[in-house]
């Protein structure tokens, strides 16, 4: 077993706090802590198991192997429902190229799958709730530790894990905004029981989560010395980041020279790429900390919830097609769960495809048609070989069938930043209102000089090209594969849409998609149309109301300060 930091020694023990979600009838719609919180909050160890309670309900739904003791009532899986990350996976991809789900009826996913869900919809209601439940717990914590009273090293300690806690709210909050965009705001300063919370705007929730990572990031621990699994500094800034890049789809004001400037503070503390791609997505992935800035854990001991990583990497393996060999990728059996549309494929070549090419191109297409004739069709569609649960010695590393997978959920990398901060180069302009330059060329022509080096690192090509490096490889001289330059796009239109097609190339099945062809204006209208969006083979544009996901109808009920736009 590998120890990933004091999370696993103090998030799986004794359940320290409980939540519900309420019936329609109740006012109270939010998770609480049961009245032993006076009990729970009594020392520094305490503190830290319901600190490790707060990480751990991003990957669990329960207290109890594969949710069994479940943190919530919930709509789906029979009522057992799904963990944070599982939903939040299917939220942001089930829709968009880079899933074709399988399991329309028995998973409840055609609403996500065809652009066509309401505010009855069992994936919108529990990710809903499961995201406010994961606040209520940070508000507790916060409600109690602000009151508590600790001195010396205790205080110090203390200091750093309230600081975690509200940058995980923040982040709750993020995705919160990101989804559902006119929200109830609740803090550790609200009232406990039947509140009925405000209506946010979507700038007020920005400029609520913008201030909490700007006041937390100082006491949180630089990512130097912060343990594996706990957000430090960088996962602080690169949430600024993407706040800030999307900050002109939730405001309607561009901030991408603050991006910019919160992508350099992550890039400036040490992280680097590794080398070989597919290490960040298999077994012993935590043991890339060199690129991985904040990481889930998944333990097929500790944290078994048939969701998160484990959903990623049994559900991309058939569980119909014989030419693949399950133990390949390390488990036990495939789940058939979701396929790669044809849109999303031709983001690489055939070279690539063939394995001769771009390195992040991980395909399986014996046995499956590129064409996804039918939703339903396992074998209609390639499959994605991108995770795996085996070690960096190609041995297995769990039992899924038993316990799920060993493979972490790497929720912030340093590629990410990369290309965020290569796209704000390109959509930023400098003092004088003029674009900046794409790739400037200051003090010389030689591309290793140091001086050049420096100069090309302000622009947006010198960090694409490093990930390209690693995607293809050197030639037989040893010069990069795979580079790019700004001579090969006619238009600032066109480097974008390299960009975000170098997004998808980078970070598919990773939780990005949806987000970020909503920021690009192609989630539903016809500026980008793939197969069964919307409903039908050839695919088509829909409502721009899909852009958002609704407040579930039971939470309108609950909270008359609450309403829908569009639905």
């Amino acid at each position: 077993m590998k120890l990933k930091n004091i999370l696993y020694s103090m998030m799986m023990g004794t359940a320290v706090l409980t939540g519900t979600t309420s019936c329609v009838s109740d006012l109270d719609q939010y998770p609480h802590t049961e009245t032993t919180s006076k009990d729970v909050y009594t020392s520094l160890a305490n503190y830290e198991a319901v600190l490790g309670k707060i990480y751990a309900a991003m990957v669990t739904s329960g207290q109890g192997k594969g949710g069994d003791n479940k943190d919530m009532s919930s709509v789906l899986n029979k009522g057992a429902g799904f963990d944070y990350m599982r939903m939040f996976i299917n939220m942001q991809e089930c829709g968009t190229d880079e899933f074709a789900s399988t399991w329309l009826t028995g998973e409840q996913t055609t609403g996500l799958t065809y652009l066509s869900w309401d505010a009855n919809d069992a994936w919108v209601s529990d990710m809903y709730y499961r995201i406010y439940y994961n606040i209520a717990l940070c508000n507790e914590f916060l409600r109690n530790a602000n009151s508590a009273s600790f001195s010396g090293a205790d205080a110090e300690k203390m200091k750093e894990y309230k600081a975690e806690v509200r940058f995980m709210r923040a982040l709750f909050y993020y995705h919160a905004l990101d989804f559902y965009r006119n929200i109830p705001m609740v803090t550790e300063n609200d009232p406990v029981g039947s509140y009925i919370p405000p209506r946010y705007t979507p700038q007020q929730t920005f400029d609520y989560i913008e201030s909490e990572l700007k006041d937390c990031v100082g006491d949180m621990l630089p990512a130097s010395t912060c343990p594996y699994g706990q957000a430090s500094q960088g996962a602080a800034y690169t949430l600024l980041a993407k706040l800030y890049l999307n900050s002109e789809v939730y405001t309607g004001v561009p901030k991408y020279t603050e991006c910019k400037e919160a992508c350099e503070k992550v890039m400036d503390m040490g992280y680097s790429l590794e080398s070989d791609y597919s290490k960040l997505f298999n077994a012993d992935n935590d043991k890339r900390t060199n690129e991985i800035i904040f990481a889930l854990p998944v333990s097929a001991e500790h944290t078994v919830s048939w969701g998160s990583s484990t959903y990623l990497v049994c559900g991309q393996v058939s569980m119909s097609n014989a030419n693949q060999n399950v133990a390949d990728y390390g488990v036990t059996a495939g789940w058939s769960e979701f396929r790669l549309r044809p849109e999303f494929v031709d983001k690489f070549t055939q070279t690539d495809i063939d394995g001769n090419g771009d390195k992040r191109c991980k395909f399986f297409t014996n046995g499956q048609s590129k064409d996804i004739s039918s939703m339903t069709t396992e074998t209609a569609g390639y499959l994605s070989e991108k995770w795996s649960n085996l070690k960096d010695d190609k041995t297995t590393a769990s039992n899924t069938a038993d316990a799920g997978v060993e493979t972490d959920f790497p929720l912030f990398r340093l590629a990410d930043v990369y290309l965020m901060y290569a796209e704000c180069v390109v959509r930023s302009k400098d003092a004088n209102d003029k674009p900046l330059d794409w790739d400037p060329w200051n003090g010389g022509i030689n591309i290793n000089d140091q001086t050049v080096i420096e100069s090309r690192k302000k622009g947006a090509i010198y960090w694409i090209n490093l990930l390209r490096e690693r995607a293809y490889g050197k030639d037989e001289n040893g010069n990069p594969r795979g580079q790019v330059w700004k001579e090969n796009f006619s238009s600032k239109d066109a480097f974008l849409q390299f960009i975000l097609d170098e997004r998808a190339r980078e970070l598919y099945h990773e939780g990005y998609r949806r987000t970020d062809l909503i920021r690009y204006g192609q989630f539903t209208t016809n500026k980008y149309i793939w197969q069964w969006k919307g409903g039908v083979h050839d695919g088509q544009a829909v409502d721009s109301k899909y852009n958002i996901y609704p407040i579930p109808n039971t939470e309108l009920t609950a909270n008359p300060n609450l309403h829908n736009d569009n639905y």
